[in-house]
């Protein structure tokens, strides 16, 4: 299978909905998760959003619906009539058992965690997302990726530590607890909540595909929940 090929008509099949595709992963035999019947999957791509790619189709989509999680909901309604046209089986990062996204971002792009345990993207920095993938039975002859080196590792100043107002991120990584208290009191609610993430924000990479106004409260209020 050729991944150009594949890629390419995926791309302008997903065009409307701001999902692009994000690199591929190649599984050696049996090395992949399992396909419904049984077989290992071969190859898989992935599936999601660079900047605010998807928030004009997705913002519209939800202005009807009426559900939980809308932006899961959102992302089967779009990717699984796609998966049914390519002869694929989807998998997505909230169902469960879960599956490791992380990693095989890691290994399709060739990206590393910030210390917001966010990967960070080169060219996009903290804003960009894995909406799902699509699994196939055959190989791929896509290329394969050496971690380049993070660009964290190079940021000197690193924002993103000294910014957070509860403190909550650090080089050892990132501490939930003491995040969601701050987003319930006061100044979260005038901060973080309202504007997004502080530190995210603060981070200079791909500060040109920071997510719109609307789409931070969106995740922020997700995180929140």
């Amino acid at each position: 299978m050729s991944a150009f090929g594949l890629l390419t008509t995926l791309d302008a099949d997903l065009e409307p909905s701001g999902i692009r595709t994000r690199g591929v992963v190649t599984f050696a035999e049996g090395e992949g998760p399992a396909l419904p019947d049984g077989r290992p999957v071969g190859s898989m791509v992935l599936l999601g959003n660079v900047g605010g790619s998807i928030w004009p189709a997705f913002s519209a989509w939800r202005k009807s619906y009426r559900g939980a999680d809308p932006l899961d909901a959102w992302s089967k309604s779009i990717i699984d009539p796609v998966a049914a046209r390519f002869g694929a089986t989807a998998f997505y990062p909230s169902d469960q058992p879960y599956m490791p996204f992380q990693q095989w971002a890691m290994r399709a792009e060739g990206l590393r965690a910030s210390p917001l345990g966010i990967l960070v993207h080169p060219d996009y920095g903290l804003w960009h997302g894995y909406r799902g993938a699509l699994a196939f039975r055959e190989g791929c002859d896509a290329p394969a990726f050496t971690p380049a080196v993070s660009p964290c590792e190079t940021c000197l100043e690193k924002p993103c530590l000294s910014a957070c107002p509860a403190q909550a991120i650090s080089l050892a990584g990132f501490a939930v607890d003491p995040c969601r208290s701050h987003l319930a009191s006061e100044a979260g609610r005038w901060s973080c909540m309202a504007s997004g993430c502080i530190a995210r924000n603060a981070c200079p990479v791909g500060a040109g595909h920071r997510y719109p106004p609307e789409q931070l409260a969106f995740h922020m209020d997700a995180l929140f929940s």
